[in-house]
């Protein structure tokens, strides 16, 4: 198995790195493209993410998973968060963007020209990720298919409102602790105007009806940060979707960080089984 790991694909909106990881079988044979995007206070090591990319590679698929450029990450540190300046800069736009980057970077890029199938790419998003990648998948024509896990379904009733969202407007930045790392995550209120800004492109609602591809849906029975109604509303948006709820899983599929064994956690597993299997399917 070929696993490259960190390399630095260059933005084509900013000076930001987009932190890239691939996972493939070398065989000089065309191969179904998997492109992976992590959520919100994620990143592309995040707990048994690597598991997981394995996994893909031995099923004969090209995977690529990598960091959002302004995740809070850097190219000398992708794990956690040590630029939280970028973290506050970050918008839905800008990830975007990354995404939009990173399709061309591996439809055009030479050197694997003869290891990727262009024809066939599958966008996976988890949580936040999975708003992204409907997005992309409703406005990118090159996309095959795109599955979701736990993902998000509405940007913006995550924002804040009345008064809490004055205070933020009032004083710029509002902080967020993360109860893993301890760190007091920054949020601009331009990344609230980005949105407002944005906001009918940003509409999951409008992507997920507007999708032609095939499309899965995998929701966690007892995850409590993106309700199963969530998984609910996107089928009802387009019923030609396929919707998984999978007992007692939870918002990180079973995983935790770090993950320091060598095999998924149940969940996950079953995630990665039923996406393999709607990705090969005809």
């Amino acid at each position: 198995m070929q696993k490259t790991r960190n390399i630095i694909v260059k933005s084509s909106h900013h000076n930001k790195p987009i932190v890239t990881d691939l996972f493939y079988e070398k065989t000089n044979s065309k191969k179904p493209i998997v492109l992976f995007c992590h959520g919100y206070n994620g990143f592309k090591d995040w707990g048994a993410w690597n598991i997981a990319a394995e996994e893909f590679s031995r099923a004969h698929l090209f995977f690529i998973k990598f960091n959002f450029s302004h995740n809070g990450g850097t190219a000398k540190e992708p794990i956690d968060f040590p630029d939280l300046g970028a973290f506050g800069n970050n918008t839905y736009i800008k990830e975007l963007n990354d995404l939009e980057d990173i399709i061309e970077w591996i439809t055009t890029n030479p050197d694997f020209k003869n290891e990727v199938d262009i024809e066939n790419i599958t966008l996976i998003g988890h949580s936040r990720g999975g708003g992204i990648v409907t997005i992309k998948a409703s406005e990118n024509n090159k996309i095959s298919k795109v599955i979701t896990w736990a993902g998000v379904s509405d940007f913006g009733v995550r924002f804040p409102n009345g008064e809490q969202l004055e205070a933020w407007k009032k004083q710029g930045t509002a902080y967020i602790l993360n109860s893993r790392t301890h760190q007091k995550m920054p949020h601009l209120y331009e990344f609230y105007q980005n949105f407002k800004e944005n906001e009918g492109r940003l509409t999951i609602k409008n992507a997920v009806s507007d999708l032609k591809i095939p499309y899965l849906i995998i929701q966690g029975e007892n995850d409590e940060v993106v309700l199963p109604k969530e998984a609910i509303n996107l089928h009802s948006w387009n019923p030609k979707s396929e919707l998984v709820i999978i007992d007692y899983m939870n918002h990180s599929l079973g995983c935790t960080q770090p993950w320091n064994v060598s095999i998924m956690p149940i969940h996950l597993e079953k995630v990665v089984r039923k996406s393999l299997k709607f990705i090969f399917q005809k």
